[in-house]
């Protein structure tokens, strides 16, 4: 994110721009007229504000939505039906204004259903015979990959299946990092017993919410997972994931995560590139042959809902969708409060244009669990 950009009308556009620049979170004013005004928040994240007439707003609201090839497209798609569109307007050859009260009358005005601001990219929603109804947060019956104190988590199993629950969830895939991951308290197979008993008898004893027995699964550098098959066998999902060794080609990347995805235990691939964002750049990847690999496997592929990762990138969240892969939203949870990050998963989801059957938490812990058993 480089800026941001309000857009408002008002009958008094100087009192609002004057309660903007004076605004406690202001670091310092660096633009103030009478219809824009620019600041540099104490964040360091710099804002502007746009003043509109409230018949301008919806066009308004529109062009600073969109991206800009959004925006080409759309103007010429107007200028194809002899309108001529702006940050202000729709106009015909005469200069007479096309009245529009919303964003939806805009699209209907060039013959288009209403396109969702996420989708706005020029990435074929303007040709698309139809939109998907795109997914929710309600939507999502469960979670995937979630931490406890069994590894490097900051809340117990009890406290993350409670936290879950309140959120309206009906399960949660507990999964802690297995026994590679020493640095992060990845768990021996003893440990891995203990928590399954104890996840056991949570089940016995919590209403209203299922325990999945689960693990993120280090996937090695010869692209292994670090369980014999006797444990992996123990747990109801797997997730695979890299973590160490990340300066590789990408041949050697796509083989090591390739391989991983064909293993019969490998549920989901976790984080699928590593990146943290503003941080590190994730390893490169033939993203067309993993994806073929999570099709022909029945893996699915994860949008970690971290906002320090949020992988698999959208882009290639919507090839995952046209080719016909699940995709399974984990906030990667190391507390009951990051069982919240699952909005930002649902975000990227909703920009790669997936819907409620694009996603494998939009099943019940028994669908969910049988997709995977029907592989």
């Amino acid at each position: 994110v480089k800026d941001i950009d309000f857009v408002a009308s008002a009958k008094d556009p100087a009192q609002l721009m004057e309660r903007f620049v004076s605004w406690d979170r202001v670091a310092s004013v660096t633009g103030h007229g009478e219809t824009k005004s620019s600041v540099v928040l104490q964040s360091g994240m710099a804002a502007d504000l746009r003043v509109v007439s409230d018949d301008e707003f919806p066009y308004a609201l529109h062009h600073f939505t969109g991206s800009k090839e959004h925006n080409v497209a759309m103007r010429q798609r107007a200028k194809d039906r002899g309108v001529k569109m702006n940050e202000y307007g729709l106009f015909r050859e005469d200069g007479e204004a096309i009245v529009c009260k919303d964003e939806a009358a805009i699209f209907a005005a060039l013959d288009l259903p209403f396109i969702p601001p996420e989708l706005r990219e020029d990435m074929g929603e303007l040709e698309a015979e139809s939109l998907p109804d795109l997914v929710e947060l309600s939507d999502l019956q469960g979670l995937f990959h979630c931490h406890t104190t069994y590894s490097d988590g900051k809340s117990s199993l009890e406290a993350m299946a409670l936290g879950a629950r309140d959120r309206g969830y009906g399960y949660i895939l507990i999964a802690d990092h297995s026994q590679s991951a020493a640095y992060a308290g990845g768990l021996r197979p003893e440990a891995v017993a203990k928590q399954h008993k104890e996840i056991a008898a949570l089940n016995d004893k919590l209403e209203g919410i299922r325990i999945l027995k689960g693990i993120e699964s280090d996937i090695r550098a010869d692209g292994g997972l670090d369980y014999d098959e006797d444990v992996l066998e123990t747990f109801d999902l797997v997730v695979a994931s890299v973590h160490s060794g990340l300066d590789m080609t990408e041949e050697e990347a796509t083989r090591r995560v390739v391989r991983a995805i064909e293993n019969p235990y490998s549920a989901i691939l976790g984080h699928p590139t590593g990146r943290l964002l503003l941080a590190r750049e994730g390893y490169s990847l033939d993203m067309e042959r993993v994806l073929d690999a999570c099709k022909a496997n029945r893996t699915a592929i994860e949008i970690n809902a971290n906002c320090h990762r949020l992988d698999l990138d959208w882009r290639h969240v919507k090839r995952a969708r046209d080719k016909g892969v699940m995709l399974a939203i984990g906030p990667d949870a190391h507390s009951v409060e990051g069982l919240d990050d699952a909005q930002y998963g649902v975000n990227v989801a909703r920009k790669g244009w997936l819907a409620q059957e694009n996603v494998l938490n939009c099943l019940s812990a028994e669908e969910a669990l049988a997709w995977r058993r029907s592989s």
